[in-house]
């Protein structure tokens, strides 16, 4: 059950996430006929609050999960980029 579930959790996880990076784009912070009438209005923390939050709110849960999934690599180790490494 939990794994079918998992699918419509990631797929409505993943449009608040997208809805989050693109709301600040849509409204007009200057101009608050923009968003008076959303959700959370009329303030614009408001409206940022319940269009943006779910979303910042998946994005933290996904990372934590990948985080306890494949872990953190071992304090004071150094990882290795690019080809000229000394």
């Amino acid at each position: 059950m939990r794994k079918f579930l998992l699918v419509p959790g990631v797929i409505l996880g993943l449009y608040l996430f997208g809805r989050a990076i693109v709301e600040p784009f849509i409204i007009d912070f200057g101009d608050p006929t923009t968003y008076r009438h959303d959700w959370g209005g009329p303030s614009l923390a408001g409206v940022l609050a319940v269009h943006c939050g779910p979303g910042l709110l998946f994005g933290a849960a996904i990372v934590t999960a990948l985080v306890r999934r494949y872990g953190r690599p071992p304090a004071g180790t150094r990882r290795l980029t690019g080809t000229g490494g000394h």
